[in-house]
């Protein structure tokens, strides 16, 4: 979310633009502005969240400000976890609301980034996600893998593992948004470097002049990656941005 991602920027002093909601909005840090969106439709979100609630999966909506959820689980046990740890103003924002439905309802104008499912049972996950790959318009992501996470109660690592995906507003990905910069800042694509690890970042990754996969990617983003870097926890980033772009 904007307010998340406003906070990693100026921690790394970036005071231009930032691509929020895999790519679904581009905000101008200088002129404080959403300059490009691609908000998902309400009454697509609330057909999503109906399927939900009728198969008792559970999901998060992700507003331009704060997650919206019924309970803590899952990815966003993990986000709770995490703003423990952290100073008030850079925590990620979560909205515990009992009728997501009616709330959104109630609020019409609410912009939504995406929605996010998560099950910890394949079968019935998988069977949520053929449901909603019927539903027109409306990007499905495709994680080919569990997500693993750890969270610390006193001194012990409790697992929190779950299948998910992220739906978004159709034609809305990370590169989507990059190209439009492009074109707005009159550069090359052969110019963009990208660097990502997940199912969405695929597309920049693939595009971009030169796309970097870490080196704890998932096997697909490997696989279109120009060049593999050391994972998250060994400084990837730093070592492509001193490679490529410092010529360290």
């Amino acid at each position: 979310m904007p307010t998340s991602v406003r906070n990693l920027a100026k921690e790394i002093g970036a005071d231009k633009y930032i691509i929020c909601g895999n790519g679904t909005l581009i905000y101008d840090l200088q002129n404080e502005e959403i300059i490009y969106d691609s908000f998902m439709e309400k009454e697509k979100v609330l057909k999503i969240i109906k399927l939900c609630e009728e198969n008792s999966i559970y999901y998060n909506v992700y507003t331009e400000d704060s997650v919206l959820t019924k309970s803590l689980n899952y990815n966003v046990l993990f986000y709770d976890n995490e703003n423990s740890k952290k100073p008030i103003e850079k925590r990620t924002s979560i909205n515990i609301v009992e009728d997501i439905y009616k709330y959104i309802e109630d609020n019409p104008n609410m912009n939504i980034l995406k929605m996010t499912i998560c099950d910890s049972d394949k079968t019935i996950f998988s069977s949520i996600v053929r449901k909603l790959k019927m539903i027109p318009k409306i990007d499905i992501l495709e994680v080919e893998h569990m997500s693993r996470k750890n969270i610390k109660s006193g001194s012990v690592d409790i697992p929190i593992e779950y299948f998910y995906t992220e739906i978004a507003n159709e034609n809305t990905n990370k590169w989507t948004a990059i190209k439009f910069l492009i074109e707005k800042l009159d550069i090359k694509k052969e110019e963009v470097m990208a660097i990502g690890d997940n199912a969405n970042d695929i597309e920049m990754v693939e595009n971009a002049g030169l796309g970097v996969a870490m080196g704890n990617s998932m096997l697909s983003v490997n696989g279109i990656g120009d060049i593999i870097v050391k994972d998250n926890n060994s400084d990837g980033v730093a070592e492509a941005i001193n490679a490529y772009i410092n010529n360290i």
